[in-house]
């Protein structure tokens, strides 16, 4: 990729972000100036699951290592096709916590040249709070912004763009299903266990994340949360991002009742439920029933911008600076 432009040149420019998700891996092509919103120009992803692909000792297997290898070749292609000028790529918490996830994006960096950064779980939190703060705007006040991932939830709070409380909890609606809800559907009693698990880390960070007042506005990112959502209600992708989109905490407890009843093929023909997120869907409807009850959100606002438009707006800053 060439290299990034300086500040003084910059109206606009062509980013590629590649995220590499523990669900998803996914490059986004956006056209991005400062001061303005980014505009998405093309998008290609493919599902990895790297949580299935973890051994006994907790490493990324060869084929996994293989096929990432495989999409980052697949997205310089598309980056060069498409008008890169600088490519943002970064990993979160399945690369993170897998114990030789250094090593192979070192690997990938050796063969590719593009260096792919491990974001640390507060960075996460920090970014998708400014994404949220620059969707909604001051006038939302305080912020709470809850982001259910795959390996993580993320929490920060604050009243400014960067957060006053920023924390990262291992309980993604994949690392839970993965340990803790092996059945199809799941046993009543490990429903029940995960539960309790779930209420008990989530518990313990209720003091931080309301120290300093309750919340004027409560937000939700990430896949889990827009398909509950949907699920109850909420306007389909279709509609584009403009329309607004809340998610009720009556309806998410409801949900957390019903989806661990049903089958994973039962979920899939739910409104807005694809099969690669059916089998986590009740971890994270019980994740995020848990933090609605605990910091006593009757509603959510859900936001379509998270952690890739936030590594997008401080990029910008960062060459505006």
């Amino acid at each position: 990729m060439p290299g990034a432009p300086d500040a003084s040149s910059v109206g606009g420019m062509r980013l590629g972000v590649l995220d590499v998700g523990s669900n998803t891996v996914h490059l986004l092509v956006v056209d991005a100036h400062q001061g303005a919103r980014p505009i998405p120009a093309f998008s290609h992803k493919a599902e990895l699951h790297f949580g299935e692909h973890l051994d006994s000792a907790n490493r990324l297997t060869a084929e996994c290592e293989l096929q990432l290898r495989s999409f980052v070749d697949e997205a310089l292609g598309i980056a060069e096709d498409k008008g890169v000028q600088e490519m943002l790529a970064f990993a979160t918490s399945a690369v993170r916590d897998a114990a030789n996830g250094d090593e192979v994006l070192g690997k990938i960096e050796a063969q590719t040249n593009v260096a792919i950064r491990v974001l640390p779980g507060i960075d996460e939190s920090r970014l998708t709070f400014l994404a949220a703060r620059r969707w909604f705007g001051w006038s939302s006040g305080r912020l709470l912004v809850l982001d259910i991932g795959g390996g993580s939830l993320e929490i920060a709070a604050g009243l400014d763009e960067d957060p006053t409380v920023a924390i990262s909890i291992p309980l993604g609606a994949g690392r839970l299903t993965r340990e803790m809800l092996p059945g199809d559907p799941p046993s009543a009693a490990d429903v029940r266990r995960l539960r309790k698990h779930v209420r008990a880390e989530i518990a313990a960070t209720a003091g931080t994340v309301l120290r300093e007042g309750r919340p004027t506005r409560a937000v939700a990112t990430s896949k889990t949360f827009r398909q509950l959502a949907r699920i109850a209600g909420a306007a389909p992708s279709s509609e584009g991002p403009y329309a607004r989109r809340t998610l009720r905490h009556a309806d998410v407890t409801e949900l957390a009742q019903r989806l661990g009843r049903l089958s994973v093929t039962e979920r899939t023909q739910l409104p807005g439920v694809s099969i690669g997120r059916a089998p986590q869907l009740a971890a994270g409807a019980i994740v995020a029933d848990a933090a609605m009850d605990l910091f006593e959100l009757p509603e959510l606002d859900v936001c379509p911008w998270a952690l890739r438009e936030g590594v997008i707006l401080r990029r910008l800053d960062m060459l505006a600076g």
